[in-house]
């Protein structure tokens, strides 16, 4: 048994309703002008009948283009970045992942807060309470892992 897979869209049923809908109304025109029997007020039917369709059809893809939905990856916002920050007697340990490449890891520690910087535009600030004396003595960088020793001076 197939499925489908695809996604649905207000695009794709409008490629198929809006034709659907032109050949009922022709038909129905059609239909109309066949038995008035003038020439003349069958012309003006199928004349009007066309500029109502051109209009309908018109409207229905304005209001299907001004009405998407728009999805919004918010993957960013909603995800919690977490961090381990262990204290000890006159250090501490700082280890998160951030993205890289490694060339694109930048890492200050101003007035007892720790900021970083990676690839892809990733952007944090830690304060780490009690560090403004303090300074980075070691920084590590290894498969998506920063680990830094921030120590007093």
């Amino acid at each position: 048994m197939a499925s489908y897979k695809g996604t649905y869209s207000t695009e794709q049923s409008l490629n198929f309703v809006i034709p659907v809908a032109v050949i009922l109304f022709l038909g129905a025109v059609y239909v109309m002008s066949s038995s008035s029997g003038e020439g003349f007020v069958s012309f003006i039917l199928v004349g009007g009948a066309a500029v109502t369709m051109l209009y309908w059809v018109r409207v229905l893809r304005k209001l299907a283009t001004d009405y998407k939905p728009q999805y919004v990856a918010r993957e960013k916002e909603t995800k919690n970045w977490v961090y381990d920050l262990m204290k000890g007697e006159s250090e501490y340990i700082f280890v998160a992942e951030v993205p890289g490449p490694e060339d694109r890891i930048m890492v200050r520690l101003i007035d007892g807060v720790l900021y970083i910087r990676g690839g892809g535009g990733f952007s944090k600030d830690v304060d780490i309470e009690g560090s403004a004396d303090m300074q980075i003595n070691d920084f590590k960088y290894r498969n998506g892992v920063l680990t830094l020793r921030i120590r007093g001076q």
